[in-house]
């Protein structure tokens, strides 16, 4: 029988599927070694990681049955996993919740799931770990075009002069900068690069589609503080919430690494990183005019304690 070209990719797809379920354990009767299944593994993540969700918002999210559903709640109701109350926002409506064992009893999974992936990336060099996740984003993307996903990663070469060119690029398209900027984030990479301390300064790249959209550096101002830097996302990814998801990376970061304090230095135009350092909890702490990048600015430093 010879097979349409839609049937033979559908059979192209089932067949990804195939591999891909056996390289992440899913067709194991019980998932990570646990007594629990992939989808009862899911529901648990979902209640460990929102709050206020309902059976009908884990039907919808992970498109399961509702009498599913109802039987999997029940079943962790009676190991004392989830409990149940009222919403405060609508009488009628349930909300699940973990209970503290049920959080004992999910995290094990958690690390041990992330164990799992890690040692099946461990395996690939960083040049294909990086391919496979550039994949991963192109078929999410592909499936939903409405889809916002992205990945916050370590720099691979070559990033680093991107984020040189890219910042003095939108910043001289923004504002009017010159090249003096451009010297100075060249002068700040390189700085980072040589004197790299790797417990105590990080760099994340964020990436879209397989492409560098953005970026932020925490290195060490002294013993006690960190300082922010360069964070910038291209005008392309914004309003995804990756300039608030990167300030908060640097802000856990620096708590792990033993800070007490975070500062940084921007520009009173730059407004849209301004809102951002005010979600975060930073208060400007010193204000002064400049002529800097070719404009008159004015220089603002802000902090927060940890």
């Amino acid at each position: 029988m010879v097979l349409d070209t839609l049937t033979q990719r559908a059979e192209a797809v089932r067949s990804f599927n195939r591999y891909y379920t056996r390289q992440i354990g899913v067709l194991h009767e019980h998932l990570l070694e646990s007594e629990f299944s992939l989808t009862e593994v899911r529901i648990l993540y979902e209640l460990a990681h929102r709050q206020g969700l309902t059976s009908s918002d884990l039907c919808q999210e992970l498109g399961l049955n509702a009498g599913y559903v109802s039987r999997v709640i029940s079943g962790f109701e009676k190991k004392g996993l989830v409990g149940k109350s009222r919403s405060p926002n609508d009488a009628r409506a349930i909300q699940l919740n973990l209970t503290e064992q049920g959080r004992k009893v999910f995290e094990p999974l958690n690390q041990a799931s992330r164990k799992e992936v890690s040692a099946m990336l461990a395996r690939l060099p960083e040049l294909r770990q990086a391919q496979l996740l550039d994949a991963m984003a192109r078929i999410r993307a592909l499936l939903d075009p409405t889809e916002k996903s992205y990945v916050l990663r370590d720099p691979y070469p070559g990033d680093l002069g991107y984020v040189i060119h890219r910042q003095a690029l939108l910043y001289a398209q923004e504002f009017g900068w010159n090249n003096e900027y451009e010297a100075l984030v060249a002068e700040i990479v390189s700085k980072f690069v040589r004197e790299f301390k790797p417990a105590r300064e990080r760099c994340w790249i964020a990436e879209k589609d397989g492409k560098v959209v953005g970026s932020v550096f925490i290195v060490e101002q002294d013993a006690a503080t960190a300082k922010l830097r360069l964070l910038y996302v291209d005008p392309a990814a914004r309003g995804l919430g990756i300039g608030s998801r990167l300030v908060d990376e640097c802000l856990r970061f620096a708590r792990q690494a033993g800070y007490a304090r975070m500062v940084l230095w921007t520009n009173s135009v730059l407004t849209d990183a301004r809102r951002i350092y005010d979600r975060a909890g930073f208060a400007l702490v010193e204000e002064e005019t400049h002529h800097s990048f070719g404009k008159d600015l004015v220089g603002q430093v802000f902090a927060r304690d940890l």
